[in-house]
């Protein structure tokens, strides 16, 4: 059965940082693009950032030059590194597999001021 988990959420004071794991078990890791959305109380979940199979990279303009996303494919893991947290990005972050549309449980991240 396919399963993403995600780690490394956390509180942070605002200026820290934050590297977010997403594992995945099962067999469809290397052929889907891998995801970060993070949804905050009261708002739509969004779309952070992306990579694809081939390890090309997309953000959301709230985060570029602060977050970056990377993946080991032969640890079935991807990262989202996260720099200059700021209190607005406070949110659960959730990983997804956007070919198969498996979600992950989700990590809060909190960032005070």
């Amino acid at each position: 059965q396919a399963q993403l988990v995600e780690s490394g959420g956390g509180l942070v004071q605002a200026g820290g940082s934050l590297t977010l794991s997403c594992a995945a078990s099962g067999r469809f890791f290397s052929i889907n693009a891998m995801a970060w959305y993070r949804q905050s109380p009261g708002k739509q979940r969004e779309l952070v950032a992306q990579i694809t199979s081939g390890g090309s990279t997309t953000y959301a303009d709230s985060v570029k030059g602060r977050f970056t996303i990377s993946r080991d494919n032969g640890k079935n893991t991807v990262y989202l590194q996260m720099n200059s947290l700021k209190p607005e990005d406070t949110a659960v972050y959730y990983c997804t597999a956007t070919l198969h549309n498996y979600w992950g449980e989700g990590t809060q991240v909190t960032v005070s001021s």
